[in-house]
Formats: structure tokens, sequence, C-alpha cells
């Protein structure tokens, strides 16, 4: 038994649909539940003028019944406030009016280029509406439902900025939960808030420059339990399906699980994580340089992901580029944008490893409705404590 989902839409098409399959039974989940995490995805200090047009708000059209779901496939929709301005330029029938000028110059770093070529498409328009991070507000709608279940079986899924671009302060809070609520307070989502300043000052130095700016976001889950994916296969290590889901999100180049590259410059007694016995609770480690999997399977620590965001491909003083249809040499052509969405990104990071982790928990305890997968988990607990 899995969770999938599929979606569609573009970014200034009529709206984003989700439909999510495999959502166990008897889960509460409401439109204010998934609204709140939708809201999250728009903050932060430096997201163009499109978060100020989309308050983006869900529908649940199926799959949910006075608020818990039906082990039926979900609908979701969330429309575009934007789409009553593109409505003729994005229409669905007729012909192109002539003020739909094509897009034709390709953005160095974004799908233009290479999403023309792959689909025989010389409007670049038709391949940027969909490869837009607008995308991803279908992905944090999935997620939240995800993060309900996991919620359920006592695991909490959180995120806050590490750095934007080469500002990157020491974080002195340790306490991974604590950090995601100090980050909650932040404009960026770095979690001591009394940073802000110092990146307003960054991104506003760059806004001026008409530059863009990219960063690195932690997200983690703290209450796994050891046992979730597998050794026995490469396509079922989990750590390779972490890293699968945070790369697919847009503008990821990077993805490290613990001490991640660093672990490589250290020696093995600085990295592995000794074990420790308690009578009663069971194993534990005196350390999480591993991020919480060994071999492809959870250890029972938190897991903790680290994800490199390259700096978003529009950029007001644009790179050069070749217009498709007269080879020429010109400026690549511009879209609203952001000048950094690293803490966006962190949001939709929690969303992809709740997604995963959720996945992992049906693996290991199968059931098609709460109360039995619960009861399922309660069994499985008590054998790694007397393990």
């Amino acid at each position: 038994m899995s969770i999938r989902f599929l979606t569609a839409g573009e970014s200034h098409g009529r709206g984003l649909v989700c439909i999510v399959e495999g959502v166990p039974a008897n889960l509460e989940i409401s439109a204010e539940h998934i609204n709140r995490e939708l809201e999250r995805r728009q903050r932060g200090y430096g997201r163009g003028g499109r978060m100020k047009i989309e308050k983006d708000t869900v529908q649940i059209i199926s799959g949910v019944r006075f608020g818990k779901t039906l082990g039926s496939p979900i609908a979701l929709l969330i429309e575009n406030k934007d789409w009553e301005n593109w409505k003729e330029k994005m229409a669905v029938e007729g012909e192109r009016p002539d003020f739909a000028v094509p897009f034709t110059r390709p953005r160095p770093g974004h799908a233009d280029l290479a999403g023309g070529i792959k689909y025989n498409q010389r409007d670049l328009r038709n391949i940027l509406e969909r490869a837009s991070a607008r995308e991803t507000a279908c992905r944090v709608a999935v997620g939240a439902i995800c993060k309900r279940f996991l919620e359920e079986l006592g695991v909490f899924v959180g995120s806050y900025v590490v750095s934007i671009g080469p500002l990157e302060p020491p974080i002195e809070e340790r306490d991974l939960i604590k950090r995601h609520y100090l980050a909650e307070q932040s404009e960026v989502r770095f979690p001591d808030p009394t940073k802000d300043e110092l990146f307003r000052e960054l991104i506003d130095k760059a806004k001026e420059m008409g530059e863009s700016l990219g960063g690195v976001f932690e997200v983690f889950a703290v209450g796994v339990p050891p046992g979730l994916g597998s050794h026995v296969h490469w396509d079922r290590k989990l750590d390779g399906i972490i890293a699968q889901a945070m790369m697919s999100i847009q503008a990821i180049k990077g993805v490290e699980i613990g001490l991640g590259f660093m672990a490589s410059k250290k020696f093995g007694s600085e990295v592995h994580d000794e074990i420790g016995y308690k009578e009663g609770e069971g194993y534990f480690r005196y350390s999480n340089n591993l991020g919480g999997l060994e071999g492809g399977i959870t250890n029972g620590m938190p897991v903790v992901v680290r994800c490199a965001m390259k700096p978003i491909p529009t950029l007001t003083k644009p790179l050069r580029s070749v217009d498709l249809e007269t080879k020429e040499e010109v400026r690549a052509g511009k879209e609203r944008t952001d000048v950094v969405a690293v803490p966006a990104a962190s949001v939709v990071g929690e969303s992809a490893l709740a997604y995963v982790l959720a996945n992992a928990f049906l693996e290991k305890l199968g059931g098609d409705f709460m109360e039995e997968i619960k009861e399922r988990y309660k069994i499985y607990l008590e054998h790694v404590k007397s393990f």
C-alpha cells in the first residue's frame, strides 16, 4: 500500500489540480489545515509580485466527508487568482491572439530551451508555465495530508533556512523542533529572528543589482522509529528515495543527509553514531551524524536532510541568450520573479519528506484505516523496545 499523487496545471492557467490516492480512511483532515501549509509556502522576504496576487486556498473536491478521509482518492483544486489576467493568453481553445507574443528568448538555468527542444515547442511559454515552481503549491497540499498522517503516529516534520547566498550565521539552538518554531518567527525562516536584518540587507542589495540568490535549508523529522526503508534493493533504500524527492523540487541542485559531504573529511570515529541501550526504552545513539539513516534504513534518530537551492533563473538584468526565431544574440526573457525563494523551498521540502515517510510507514505497517495502522504501529514499537 502506498500514497501516490498526480498534479496538473500551469502557472498562469485556471488553477492547479491534484489527485491523491492511497490515503488511509478515517484520517482527520480539513481545508483549513491544508491552507495553513499553503500560506507558509507563500511567506518569505524577497518574494515577488505573484505572492501579492495569489492567496492560495484549497478546495477538497472528493475523498473527505465530515472531516475524515474515506480511503478513496482525494481531489484537490487550488485556483489561480491571476487567471483573469491570463485567460485569453492561456486559452484552452481557439486561435492565439496577437497580443499573446511567443516567448522565444530562453533563460539560462531554466527549463525553457531544453524543454522546447524536447517537446518541439517554439513558444517557450508552453514549457515555462509547467516548469514553474508554482506547481509546488500542489505538493504542499499533498504534504499537508501526509503530515497529518505522520502526526497521528507521533512524527513531527519541520524545516529552517541555514543560509542565503554567502550569509550563513551560526545557529545556536540545538533542538530541531525549537529551531523550526524560531524559524516560523523569522522573515526568512532562519532559526534566529534577530539575524533577519542581515538577510534583508543582502536580499535588498541583490534586488538592486538585478540579481537573484540561492541558499541552503534543512528539513527534519523527529519521532521516526528504526526500521523504515530497506537495504535489500537499491530502489528501496530510504535515503535514496528522500534524495530523489528533494531533487525533484524546482531549483534544488544538492542534497545531503546528516553530515553529508563533511563526513568525507573526517575519521570514521568522528562520523559513525555510537550505540547505547536503556532498559525499557531500547537502543539509542550518542550522536546523529548520519542523519537518522544507515544502510537505507531509519535507525530511530531524527531524519535530517540538507538541500542546496540554486539562484532563481529569471533575472531583472538578464544574461545572454539566443532568440529562437532569429538565432541572434539577445538578452534572456523576463518573467515576474522572486529575488530569493529559499524560505518557501524549505516548506516544500517538508512536504517532500512527509510524503516519503508516510509511504515508508505504510510499506512497513500496511492497513486501510487509521485505527488499524495505529494498532499495528503500537505492536511494532513494542518489538523495537524489546529487541
